[in-house]
């Protein structure tokens, strides 16, 4: 078997929509939708291991801090293990007032009792029924005509409304699914939703949910869009109804036909944080919520740690958030292309000049630091990089703003390295191989241990000092018109080593009045060739003394 060369003779093009003067694709999102995370049972039912108590408890807990106001908990007529997690928040008196919790059940007599039994005593709380309405379903998997799945929805509709009756104490809502919608034919979709409502008679002040599922993603976004737009269009009492959606991955736009649809008329998202669910997964509210937060609409749901929401995410589903993943992935910050490293680092800089809080940093729409994601991690150093990533490692890590041009001078060292290692550098091997090149706390170099600088009655400058070299110390001293300019004198007259400074830089290290400071010298020997030094102290005075030392030491004979 293999991919056939005419395709079609097998699979069929999707039925677009006739909906000619749509209005969805001239529409913008302007505020957040209500959010349902399935996470305890969409999501949980699609795990290889599903969820214990512990794990489901400790996902429930998260879901309420990041700030889901509704949750799916899960599906009580299947089993012990779902049905007494329920009782146990119920029990517990672990559902915060301003949060409603929901179950899931199939359109059968025992599951719906079962169902509402498992949720007596709380609060307020949704019932979330469904029937499978595509012909697909209806011929293959049912053999059943309309009628007879209209009255599936029906029926289930009667006995929601019984039930409720049964447990005065709670505030009910109801949930209808005419599931397999995006599959099934628009008309009859609205029949099914328009008898269930008929027989519950929601108001807009009690309004039912109607949720509208993409129970198997099998058309481009767009299509989902036209669906939602036509339903919403053509439903009577629509102002009665929330219009909830529901996608799938299974073509790799489950979260653009959540978009359009909202664009469309939805008024309500479902999902999973990170997209789990079954086959390739559910609508990520993760992504969902942070593309609405980088158009500056506030989602209402809060990832300012979006780290510790991986951490138990993991924990709890067993399975790893891809490296790529939308917003939360380990990688989705991170730059190891030398062009892309030098844009976000001129970005950077150019925000610390501004006035405004208005985010503008190539390559990042969103700041990494509203998730609580650390700036060393976006510039990353492999053999791809450029010199504008180890700066910005060395800047993060050590301080220090090398000089443009000092920046090509080390970037070859940090090429060698990496081609060499064949791995990526983190900030110790970049750190390590600097404090290497330019000679940085090394013995076997020249390396100044203490000096005095003093005013000749002429009006220079003495420069008189100890410098260590191969584990020996040596008293010297040197004259010129600065202070630079006399330690340039004491090593050619001590050491031998002649030196002319082309060009000095400095900046402190940290603020404060104990900051420390870094100084950088751009030298020529006597055949012309350029070094670098770098000196690092306390005071600017004496890192510039070690900067000398520093570019002298490429210079130092042997």
């Amino acid at each position: 078997m293999s991919m056939l060369k005419d395709p079609s003779v097998k699979y069929r093009p999707f039925p677009q929509i006739n909906i000619p003067d749509r209005t969805w694709p001239s529409k913008v999102i302007e505020k957040a939708p209500r959010w349902l995370s399935t996470d305890l049972r969409d999501g949980n039912q699609s795990l290889i291991d599903p969820m214990g108590a512990e794990k489901k408890n400790r996902f429930f807990d998260l879901l309420v801090k990041v700030g889901l106001k509704e949750i799916e908990v899960g599906f009580p007529s299947a089993g012990a293990t779902e049905y007494d997690f329920i009782r146990g928040l119920v029990d517990q008196g672990r559902v915060p007032d301003d949060v409603l919790i929901q179950v899931l059940t199939q359109a059968r007599e025992d599951l719906i009792k079962t169902s509402f039994e498992s949720l007596a005593g709380i609060h307020s709380a949704i019932v979330h029924v469904y029937n499978a309405v595509s012909p697909l379903w209806r011929n293959v998997v049912f053999g059943m005509e309309k009628p007879q799945v209209r009255g599936i929805a029906e029926n289930a509709a009667k006995l929601l409304r019984d039930n409720a009756a049964r447990f005065p104490q709670t505030k009910w809502q109801f949930e209808y699914s005419p599931e397999t919608f995006s599959t099934a034919e628009l008309d009859f979709s609205i029949e099914c939703c328009e008898a269930v409502m008929n027989i519950l008679q929601p108001t807009p002040e009690n309004p039912i949910i109607l949720n509208l599922p993409a129970t198997v993603e099998c058309a481009t976004p767009n299509v989902y869009a036209d669906q939602i737009e036509y339903f919403c269009r053509n439903l009577p009492n629509r102002e009665s109804a929330v219009i909830s959606l529901h996608t799938h991955n299974d073509r790799g736009t489950g979260v653009a036909a959540a978009e359009l649809g909202l664009m469309a008329g939805a008024d309500r998202v479902e999902g999973c944080l990170f997209g789990n669910g079954e086959r390739t997964g559910n609508c990520c509210l993760v992504t969902v919520a942070m593309n609405m937060y980088t158009q500056g609409v506030a989602p209402g749901l809060d990832f300012s740690d979006i780290d510790e929401v991986i951490q138990t995410v993991e924990y709890c589903n067993q399975l790893p958030v891809a490296e790529r993943h939308p917003y939360g992935g380990e990688l989705v910050f991170t730059a190891f292309s030398g062009s892309h490293q030098d844009a976000i680092k001129k970005g950077f800089a150019a925000q610390e000049q501004r006035n405004d809080q208005l985010w503008a940093v190539p390559y990042l729409p969103i700041d990494p630091a509203d998730l609580g994601r650390s700036y060393e991690a976006v510039i990353r150093v492999n053999s791809q990089s450029g010199k504008g990533g180890f700066a910005w490692v060395l800047e993060q890590d050590q301080g220090l703003k090398l000089p443009k041009k000092m920046q090509a001078h080390f970037s070859r060292h940090v090429q060698e390295l990496a081609d060499q290692l064949g791995r990526e550098l983190v900030a110790g091997d970049i750190w390590d191989v600097f404090q290497r090149v330019y000679y940085v706390n090394d013995p076997q170099h020249l390396q100044l241990v203490d000096y005095e600088e003093a005013r000749a009655p002429d009006g220079t400058r003495v420069f008189a000092g100890k410098i260590g070299v191969d584990g020996q110390e040596r008293s010297v001293s040197g004259r010129g018109n600065g202070l630079i300019s006399s330690v340039v004198a004491t090593l050619a007259e001590h050491f031998g080593v002649e030196i002319s400074v082309k060009d000095y830089s400095e900046h402190a290290l940290s603020a404060g009045s104990e900051a420390k400071a870094a100084a950088y010298i751009e030298a020529v020997g006597p055949d012309g060739q350029t070094v670098w030094g770098v000196g690092l102290d306390n005071d600017i005075a004496t890192a510039s003394v070690r900067a000398v030392l520093s570019a002298a030491n490429a210079l130092k004979p042997a």
